[in-house]
């Protein structure tokens, strides 16, 4: 299998924290048996969990390879944007999971991927996680990419390391910004005692969030968000950390939950990539869900196009 290059972002970082933080899916207990099984080196020295990375520095890791699979194909419809024998893409609709996980075991989108692409999908993440490249919130909708094999696998995932595969969200967020666009630059850690929410921590991995604003109305703004980088709840954590949380985030600093929305107001709504085999860049976007419709009907605001290229 082809190893995998990564390039520690700063310097002081754990190399497992590392690890777990950079390859999507990757969880830390994971990233230390790589490590302790020597599949992680530097220099060609072979790194140990607890070593400290300094900024610059190039990692190579050779990941195993893919399980068997336990998790069982499901017949569940996909709304597929786009596919080839590289990618798909798939308008993930609000509520599904996307892979299993305690409490999930079944219905999401990997076991509707194995029943649709059949062995064709990417093993790199392992058997929960096949040919899945970056994930969204169970409450958040739009689009997702999957690779089906470990070479688009590999490409994709420099892009997401890099910031060239760019995702652009539109969101509805609590209250009226007074500027027309800016950017939330403010790394995002787990929060240190709330294990199950991210913070904005000085500690952190850097994340930064440009928004531009579509509309204002009844105490809401529309915006248009996309990410430079992807970490975990990213635009809900730095929206709320600037005072304005998306309408219906709850676990995030909403004050209650809003009739018609299953959580935050969020949706993916275009994705840029480069295509691993022919490089070609692509371009792709989404309607904007009748949920999401209806809240903007609410508010007095009217739908933007999806963003250009």
């Amino acid at each position: 299998m082809t190893p995998l290059l990564l390039t520690a972002e700063r310097t002081g970082q754990r190399a497992d924290q590392f690890l777990a933080g950079t390859v999507e899916g990757l969880t830390r207990s994971a990233a230390q048996r790589l490590l302790e099984q020597g599949a992680v080196t530097a220099g060609g020295k072979v790194l140990k969990k607890n070593d400290r990375l300094e900024a610059g520095t190039v990692l190579r890791v050779t990941l195993p390879e893919p399980e068997p699979l336990d998790v069982l194909p499901q017949d569940i419809p996909l709304d597929v944007v786009y596919e080839d024998g590289d990618v798909i893409v798939v308008n993930k609709p609000v509520g599904m999971v996307v892979h299993p996980a305690p409490g999930h075991p079944d219905g999401t989108l990997v076991n509707a991927l194995l029943y649709h692409c059949g062995d064709s999908l990417s093993g790199i993440n392992g058997q929960l996680r096949p040919g899945i490249v970056h994930r969204i919130d169970r409450d958040t909708s739009g689009l997702i990419i999957a690779a089906k094999n470990d070479a688009a696998h590999l490409a994709l995932s420099e892009q997401l390391q890099d910031h060239s595969l760019a995702r652009t969200y539109e969101a509805v967020a609590v209250g009226s910004f007074r500027e027309d666009a800016g950017t939330v630059d403010a790394p995002i850690a787990r929060h240190r005692t709330d294990r199950k929410r991210m913070a904005v921590d000085p500690a952190g991995r850097p994340a930064v969030t440009h928004w531009q604003v579509l509309g204002r109305g009844r105490g809401c703004t529309y915006l248009r968000c996309r990410l430079e980088t992807g970490r975990t709840h990213q635009i809900r954590v730095h929206l709320a950390s600037v005072g304005h949380p998306l309408l219906g985030d709850t676990v995030y600093g909403a004050k209650k939950p809003v009739p018609g929305l299953a959580g935050q107001c969020l949706h993916a709504r275009a994705l840029t990539f480069r295509h691993p085999a022919t490089r070609e860049t692509m371009h792709l976007t989404c309607p904007l869900p009748d949920w999401f419709l209806a809240q903007l009907h609410r508010l007095e605001l009217e739908p933007a196009p999806p963003p250009e290229e």
